[in-house]
């Protein structure tokens, strides 16, 4: 799968997923300090699924009804770094079928996967 990991991610999340076979571009390797609405239309250019800690997407996707190719936010706070990125890779290959055009939520206790009207 095609990934856009937000620079809010730590680099090991990103080098997991790498590491699982999923091409992943890194805003922190590319272009740090753009803004969530240029994040947003390279996740739609490179028909990307955006990885993020930032709940500010929810705000785009939902109530400025941005198009989005996809969007998982990250919300495991508290966590380590090595058991947040095992619970997203974990998610993402248990899901995969699901996260395209689809707003995903990745808590210690939930997978909340909402569909997209686009």
């Amino acid at each position: 799968m095609k990934f856009l990991a937000d620079e809010n991610l730590d680099s090991q999340i990103v080098e997991r997923l790498r590491q699982d076979g999923h091409l992943v571009w890194y805003v922190a390797e590319m272009e740090p300090g753009i803004s969530d609405d240029v994040v947003l239309d390279l996740a739609n250019q490179e028909e990307a699924i955006l990885v993020t800690s930032d709940k500010d997407f929810g705000e785009l996707v939902f109530r400025l009804r941005r198009i989005a190719s996809g969007v998982i936010v990250i919300r495991l706070a508290g966590l380590s770094i090595i058991s947040k990125a095992e619970i997203i890779a974990n998610t993402i290959n248990a899901h995969s079928s699901e996260l395209v055009g689809a707003f995903t939520v990745i808590t210690p206790t939930a997978i909340r996967i909402r569909r997209l009207g686009n």
